[in-house]
C-alpha cells in the first residue's frame, strides 16, 4: 500500500507548518543572491575555481525558490510569486512555467506513465545524465502542448526572455555574463539526474520518493532532499520541511525511507 494511503497521516500536523514569518518569507524569496552575486564577482575577476561552487550553490538555491514557488509557497503573494518564476527563468536560462506545469503532474501522477518530470528515475544513474539535454526539451515540448492557454502564454514569454537575454550578453561581449549563461546551461543539463533521479531512482507508485535523514547532510543541500516529506505534504516550505520530518518520524513510527545518498 502507497504510504499516500496510511491512516497515520491524518494525525500528523502541518497545517501550521505552512505558515511563514516575516524571516522566513525574506530568506526563502533571498536565499540565492548571495550565491549568484559572489559567483559573477569571481568569474569577472577569473577565479572560476572559487566561482563554479558559488554557481552550483546558485542553481541549488534557485531551484529550491521555484519549487516552493510551484507549490505557491513562498509567503508572498500570487502575483509576486509569479515574477519570481519569470525573474528565475531568465537567471537559470529555462522556462520556468513549464517545469512548474511538470512538476505538479509529477506529484499528481507520480512514476506513472503521465509523469514526464519522473520518467528517468527508471534510468540507470548514467542514462540520467545523459538524459540530461532530452529532459529540458520534453519539460517545455510537453508543457506547450497540453498547458493551459496562460501557462503557454508563460512560457514562450520566459523562453523569448532567456533566449534574448543570452543572445545579448554574447552580442556585447559580456563575459562574466557569458560565463553565467554558459554555466546555467550545463546546470539545466545535470537537473533530470541531480534533480528527479536522485530522489526518486528505485521507487515505484508505492514508495515513490527518498529522504535524507542526515541533519549536517540536509544543511549542505539547503533541505532539498527531504523528498519524501514534500511529496507527502507539498504545501509546507522548504524552510519547514526539517521540521515536518521530525512530525512524520513521531507520527509514523517504523517508517522506513530509502536515503538520497
Amino acid at each position: 500500500m502507497s504510504l499516500l494511503h496510511d491512516k497515520r497521516l491524518k494525525a500528523v500536523a502541518w497545517k501550521d507548518l505552512t505558515k511563514l514569518s516575516l524571516k522566513e518569507t525574506f530568506i526563502e524569496n533571498s536565499i540565492s543572491i548571495p550565491w549568484l552575486v559572489l559567483s559573477l564577482v569571481f568569474a569577472y575577476y577569473k577565479w572560476y575555481a572559487a566561482a563554479l561552487p558559488c554557481s552550483f550553490l546558485f542553481f541549488l538555491t534557485g531551484l529550491r525558490q521555484v519549487h516552493n514557488a510551484f507549490h505557491y509557497t513562498l509567503g508572498t503573494s500570487k502575483q509576486v510569486t509569479e515574477i519570481t518564476i519569470i525573474v528565475n527563468s531568465v537567471l537559470m536560462m529555462t522556462a520556468m512555467h513549464a517545469v512548474k506545469y511538470n512538476h505538479l503532474r509529477h506529484h499528481k501522477y507520480c512514476l506513472q506513465q503521465a509523469d514526464v518530470e519522473g520518467h528517468c528515475a527508471k534510468m540507470t544513474a548514467l542514462q540520467a545524465l545523459l538524459y540530461g539535454p532530452v529532459y529540458i526539451y520534453r519539460q517545455h515540448e510537453n508543457a506547450l502542448r497540453n498547458g493551459s492557454k496562460q501557462a503557454v502564454r508563460y512560457i514562450i514569454f520566459e523562453m523569448l526572455l532567456a533566449i534574448g537575454f543570452g543572445i545579448a550578453v554574447f552580442a556585447v561581449h559580456l563575459r562574466v555574463l557569458q560565463y553565467h549563461v554558459i554555466v546555467m546551461g550545463i546546470g539545466e543539463c545535470f537537473t533530470a539526474f541531480f534533480a528527479v533521479w536522485t530522489v526518486h531512482h528505485g521507487c515505484d507508485e508505492e514508495v515513490f520518493a527518498r529522504t535524507v535523514s542526515n541533519r549536517w547532510k540536509n544543511r549542505f543541500t539547503y533541505n532539498m532532499f527531504y523528498h519524501l516529506e514534500h511529496h507527502l505534504f507539498p504545501k509546507v516550505p522548504t524552510i519547514k520541511l526539517p521540521e515536518l520530518s521530525k512530525r512524520l518520524k513521531e507520527g509514523l513510527p517504523g517508517l522506513e525511507a530509502k536515503e538520497v545518498f
